[in-house]
């Protein structure tokens, strides 16, 4: 039984997120695909965005086509229904709509190339994912072809795979740190109080900056956002201040004028992972200056697939990468998905 057998019997919807493009997540996803027909695992296919196409839209750089198999569930919409190699049964027509036409549902019934899309809202997307189960789909892949940050978000999918690869460095290095990084922050440990959770549930119809104290008393800022506002935050923590809620993004900025003292003292809280904004090294001396930050939801990583080739026309040695990865992430599988 291969890896996708194994996921299958754990989780029912995966988004695939890549690192950057060209980071190889067409590739796995083609790779899951073809091993899913091995295993006879019926998929659903779909998008945040469109995928498939044979060239990137943003960078024009050549790129691996989606082949789906005989029994698939995909979305398609009407614009590119037409363009399919495969042979496409229409299952439904929903009221999903994107820029190039509501998302058609279909079986495939003859095995070819597909361009894929799906509807980029992920209320949306989870009930397409709905009906998708309701056809026959066993397990749902989500190609994220938006950004890396909104298709990993926790409400997205049931867990991600994590693709990276050259793309990101020549140093291999470098390429693994980031990587690391990445995982390291998905899996920010969740908020346990549930006394905070409790008061940041009440609040949460219009989110501000929010404050909670160690006798659970709640002081909500006049801040939407953290970004700009640390002098402000700085000025209401207290002695007594034990969490400090932010919504919306988290960067260097939210935190610079906090005063090193009160920055040790109390814990800040994230919707989820994808909120923050901050690189690998600044991360470090944040960590060392003892920062502590807990999440509402994390984000489960199935495996990560690597690819040690870059458009750019350097590569790294033939299983290197994917073994030095599988070092630095030792409880997640690593496949390198063009071997």
């Amino acid at each position: 039984m291969g890896l996708l057998y194994d996921l299958s019997t754990e989780y029912k919807t995966l988004s695939i997120v890549g690192m950057a493009k060209n980071a190889g997540k067409t590739t796995a996803l083609n790779y899951l695909i073809e091993e899913a027909d091995d295993e006879m695992i019926r998929l659903g296919i779909t998008s945040t965005g469109r995928d498939g196409e044979t060239s990137d839209l943003v960078t024009g750089t050549e790129k691996p086509r989606v082949y789906l198999y005989e029994d698939t569930i995909v979305s398609v919409p009407a614009q590119l229904y037409e363009l399919a190699e495969a042979g496409l049964e229409i299952l439904e027509l929903t009221k999903f709509g994107t820029a190039i036409g509501d998302i058609m549902l279909c079986r495939v019934v003859e095995s070819g190339y597909v361009q894929i899309a799906g509807p980029v809202a992920t209320a949306d997307n989870k009930k397409m994912c709905a009906r998708m189960f309701d056809f026959g789909a066993e397990l749902i892949l989500i190609d994220g072809a938006i950004d890396r940050k909104s298709i990993a978000a926790p409400e997205t999918s049931d867990a991600i795979i994590l693709s990276t690869g050259a793309v990101l460095s020549r140093s291999l290095k470098k390429v693994v740190e980031e990587t690391s990084h990445i995982v390291n922050l998905y899996r920010l440990p969740e908020l346990e109080d549930e006394t905070a959770r409790k008061a940041l549930a009440e609040t949460r119809g219009e989110e501000r900056v929010t404050l909670i104290d160690r006798d659970g008393g709640v002081q909500r800022l006049e801040l939407a956002t953290g970004l700009g506002g640390s002098r402000f935050i700085d000025d209401a923590i207290t002695e007594d201040t034990q969490y400090v809620y932010i919504p919306g993004a988290f960067t260097n900025s939210v935190i610079a004028d906090i005063q090193p003292e009160k920055l040790k003292r109390v814990r800040f809280i994230l919707k989820d992972p994808t909120r923050i904004f901050i690189n690998v090294m600044d991360w470090r001396q944040l960590i060392k200056r003892g920062f502590s930050v807990s999440v509402l939801k994390n984000i489960r990583i199935a495996a990560v697939t690597v690819n040690p080739f870059s458009p750019g026309g350097y590569s790294f040695e033939h299983g290197v990468l994917r073994d030095t990865m599988q070092e630095a992430l030792p409880d997640i599988p690593v496949i390198d998905v063009r071997m």
